[in-house]
């Protein structure tokens, strides 16, 4: 058994079909296929279900599954080690793997300018995933790290640091009737055309939840996984959208735009960054976890100061 055969075996469970496995391990088909298969026989099970196509992994494959995603990690964690002890004077080298919930995007560019002022040649990729796929993630190893929240999903077995409270406003064009408000209850907002994330996201979630604390149920205009056209939306259609406090600091501020806290009941949630329970860690998920440990962007807490009282 080999690491060629096991990154085979990892590749063909994510691509579900072998030439996409093959084609992404720049190897043919037949090598892919006759290296698994001699997996199978260097271990005594099997471990693909046999077919014309790909059907899937057997019960004992699954578990050969588990155990070569387990020692592909621990090979990259080790040879990024290593590589680290030959040229330390450079600072960490690789790629790190990040999955976010939609909603905290655009406060990872926070930690990442912080980890590459140590380590300039750390790269990440980025991924938009909800709760449940950052999870999954993690536990399947196509994740080096996650950005989500930490009170509203299970977290058992994995290491969570809290960055930020995610807080939301209703954001409104000026001159909008609302905009001059201190802030809005949720059964005001519910009775408007509103922009709102889609059903599947977990700060969707978080929101009917307030709306039902409030005994109401909007009928949203809009629905989009994405902050940015929510944004995009308040600002150029006009459309009143819920989103995180913290939006109006990341973009600056816009003199077309107002952003109104919503209120009865107030609604905060923890988001924070969460990583596997792994001994020995990972060089460059500790570099992420040392940056999230001073992790102070702007716009974490309340943007909205008291208005000063009228003599």
């Amino acid at each position: 058994m080999d690491i060629r055969q096991l990154q085979y075996l990892v590749a063909l469970a994510r691509e579900k079909h072998f030439t996409r496995a093959a084609n992404a391990c720049h190897v043919t088909q037949p090598t892919l296929s006759g290296r698994i298969r001699q997996l199978e026989l260097e271990l005594g099970v099997p471990i693909v279900e046999r077919g014309q196509r790909y059907q899937g992994l057997t019960q004992e494959g699954e578990r050969v599954l588990k155990w070569a995603q387990l020692i592909l990690n621990n090979w990259a964690s080790m040879n990024q080690e290593l590589a680290h002890l030959a040229t330390s004077d450079f600072g960490l080298t690789g790629r790190l793997a990040l999955g976010a919930i939609p909603s905290a995007l655009p406060m990872i560019p926070y930690l990442t300018r912080s980890v590459r002022k140590l380590h300039p040649h750390i790269d990440f990729t980025v991924m938009s995933l909800s709760s449940e796929e950052i999870l999954r993630g993690l536990d399947d190893y196509s994740l080096d790290a996650g950005i989500s929240y930490l009170d509203n999903e299970p977290i058992n077995g994995l290491l969570a640091t809290s960055l930020y409270t995610e807080r939301y406003c209703l954001f409104v064009p000026k001159g909008h009737p609302v905009a001059e408000q201190e802030a809005v209850t949720w059964g005001e907002a519910s009775r408007l055309p509103l922009g709102l994330p889609t059903a599947n996201m977990q700060n969707r979630r978080i929101i009917d939840h307030a709306f039902r604390m409030a005994n109401c149920r909007p009928e949203p205009a809009l629905e989009t996984n994405s902050v940015i056209n929510l944004y995009s939306n308040v600002k150029l259609m006009g459309l009143p959208c819920i989103m995180p406090e913290y939006i109006i600091d990341i973009f600056g501020r816009d003199p077309d735009l107002q952003p109104v806290p919503l209120k009865d009941p107030a609604i905060a949630h923890s988001v924070g960054l969460i990583t596997p329970d792994r001994d020995p860690v990972a060089p460059l998920v500790r570099a992420f976890r040392e940056a999230a440990a001073t992790f102070s962007p702007k716009g974490t807490s309340p943007i909205f100061p008291p208005k000063p009282s009228i003599a």
